[in-house]
């Protein structure tokens, strides 16, 4: 057997146990499961294999809805992305949109590293855009502290931009239910942290964006 097949064969046998657990703790779930998806949270983050969605939230599968991709972006020319978005608003209901960062993001640390990664950095350019908007508040930090104000900046700008999506603007019309958060994880301690970014129609998007830029700015104001 080749090195890949014992690799794959951990992976099936995981499975097995973790079936095996959650028939033992509730024997009915799976058949509610496939019955039925009703999530109230679509979690838009990394694909930062540290940072699982579910576990970190606490949350069964069904519970949440997930889309990640590279440094959890929102980008309005980006059909899955977008596609994600209008499915959990439209058919699934959702009340709660997350855009999750997290501390130690490699996609903000290439963004700004100026090396060439390839095909990514055009994907990674939106993330150096913002670092180039925003060099009032970075340039004069710490190397460490630019690359966690940007992580949270990052964050900042995608819910602004599920904001500015034509679906959520449509469902904020409605008066559907929905509000969109901005929040930042941390790998050296597991715990979530709220930016202080939540906007749900009421208050006009621009201000809600600008004060929680200026918190930021604050946040991060060298001493």
């Amino acid at each position: 057997m080749h090195d890949y097949d014992d690799a794959l064969a951990i992976l099936r046998q995981n499975n097995a146990a973790w079936a095996r657990q959650i028939k033992e703790n509730d024997p009915m779930f799976f058949d509610k499961l496939r019955k039925q998806q009703s999530p109230k949270y679509l979690w838009i983050g990394c694909s930062d294999s540290r940072v699982p969605a579910n576990q970190i939230v606490g949350l069964l599968p069904g519970d949440i809805f997930v889309h990640r991709n590279v440094a959890n972006l929102v980008v309005h020319s980006d059909l899955n992305c977008l596609s994600v978005i209008q499915y959990a608003v439209d058919v699934l209901k959702v009340e709660h949109i997350i855009v999750c960062g997290h501390y130690g993001c490699g996609g903000v640390e290439a963004a700004v590293s100026g090396r060439d990664f390839g095909l990514i950095d055009n994907w990674l350019r939106h993330i150096g855009d913002t670092a180039e908007m925003r060099q009032d508040i970075l340039k004069k930090l710490p190397a460490a502290q630019q690359h966690s104000a940007l992580c949270e900046l990052n964050v900042i700008e995608q819910v602004r931009n599920v904001a500015l999506t034509t679906i959520v603007k449509n469902v904020w019309q409605k008066e559907q239910k929905l509000s969109v958060h901005g929040w930042i994880y941390g790998i050296h301690d597991g715990l979530l942290h709220d930016l202080k970014i939540s906007m749900n129609g009421s208050v006009p998007l621009e201000t809600v964006y600008k004060q929680a830029i200026a918190d930021i700015a604050r946040k991060y104001k060298p001493l």
